[in-house]
């Protein structure tokens, strides 16, 4: 992997800032001009020898990609493109027909092999097998210094038992996801050791003058053990939602907006925020339990059968009789309801109510009948 960055990431970003960093950030017009960057790469590369040493097709793929990314932003359906950072978003993307521009072969049990345009056979863990219509492959560098390679292939969707079977998960931060099936799902992360570890080397991140061989070290240290924390959860969304779209056909999530819910509290220098310590340890729970990777791979394993309930009252409404107060959360763990006395897990309660697809409204009602909670001698009478 060590000639990597100079076969094809580093002459990327050199063309890159060659010919575009010069001009503004935002082309004119709705998506950019793809031909004249290109035209730009070819002639930088006629009056540079060390860029003309690296792939023309990995170089041309940039403005391409720029482009579409561009063109996604006008077009509302993605974010707004940013700027490529050293250490942070190394990699490339390699396109073209198999066997010609590229190729990938099996060497072995657990590894294989992918030509690379400038680079030759580049040797990497072979983790499952690479389909016959993949038309493209992206190499990338993470943090930690580790190189990936990536086939672009769009999966089939998993299926399901076909018996109608319906599931809640309600997403917590104690308990990662709790099903309607009474089960409780904790995403894995670093243990006590490797946490206490991790503090050090943070303080001595912070301790480090930037641009010294110290700070790098340190740097690296720490990228390596957040990448194993991200990868225990990654590992741990995709077996639970292989699990749960094989296991179930509907699948019912609540509708939260997890980036205001992790949103900082600091506010401003002239109205600072309160607890705002709290909130970013509550915050940082948050993104360790991994609630939206989870349901965004559900989503693209099991298209069509994820539903999205209102999240409004459902870790208080009774999944027995469908009273709903506030009281009847005793504690974090603890559900007892005020009025038929119903107890048992208040995440499991929840994970019932949203299988259910109750949608709480305003009054607490279930949205088809009377607010049953605001007339006690009716909730009486039914369960006489």
């Amino acid at each position: 992997m060590g000639n990597l960055p100079e076969a094809c990431g580093r002459p990327v970003g050199r063309s890159w800032s060659h010919r575009n960093l010069r001009r503004k950030p935002w082309p004119s017009g709705r998506g950019g001009s793809r031909c004249p960057a290109q035209r730009g790469i070819t002639a930088a590369r006629a009056d540079n020898p060390w860029l003309a040493a690296g792939s023309q097709t990995v170089q041309q793929q940039a403005p391409r990609d720029f482009a579409r990314a561009t063109a996604g932003f006008f077009a509302g359906t993605h974010g707004r493109p940013s700027w490529r950072k050293a250490g942070r978003d190394e990699g490339f993307r390699v396109t073209g027909q198999r066997g010609k521009q590229w190729d990938v072969r099996r060497l072995n049990r657990n590894w294989g092999q992918v030509r690379v345009p400038k680079a030759g056979w580049v040797r990497f863990r072979w983790s499952r097998d690479v389909p016959a219509d993949a038309r493209s492959f992206r190499v990338t560098r993470d943090r930690a210094g580790r190189w990936h390679v990536a086939f672009a292939v769009i999966p089939a969707p998993v299926q399901g038992p076909g018996t109608g079977a319906a599931v809640g998960i309600d997403r917590g931060v104690t308990i990662s996801a709790a099903l309607s099936t009474g089960e409780m799902l904790t995403a894995p992360g670093l243990n006590a050791r490797e946490q206490a570890r991790l503090r050090r080397l943070q303080r001595r991140l912070a301790r480090a003058r930037r641009g010294s061989n110290r700070r790098g070290k340190a740097k690296i240290a720490v990228a390596r053990l957040t990448a194993r924390e991200r990868d225990r959860r990654r590992d741990w969304c995709e077996k639970t939602s292989t699990g749960i779209a094989r296991r179930f056909d509907v699948i019912r999530v609540e509708d939260l907006n997890i980036r205001n819910m992790t949103r900082s509290a600091k506010g401003t220098a002239e109205r600072p925020g309160r607890n705002v310590r709290a909130k970013a340890g509550l915050n940082r729970e948050i993104s360790r339990s991994g609630w939206g990777l989870l349901v965004r791979r559900l989503e693209d394993k099991a298209p069509g059968r994820v539903e999205k309930v209102p999240p409004a009252y459902t870790s208080q409404r009774c999944s027995a009789c469908g009273h709903a107060d506030g009281r009847s959360r005793e504690s974090q763990p603890r559900f007892r309801c005020t009025a038929c006395g119903y107890a048992g897990n208040a995440d499991v309660n929840a994970a019932r109510n949203i299988a259910a697809g109750h949608a709480v409204k305003a009054r607490r009602g279930d949205g088809a009948s009377r607010p049953v909670n605001r007339e006690p001698q009716l909730l009486a009478s039914q369960h006489a």
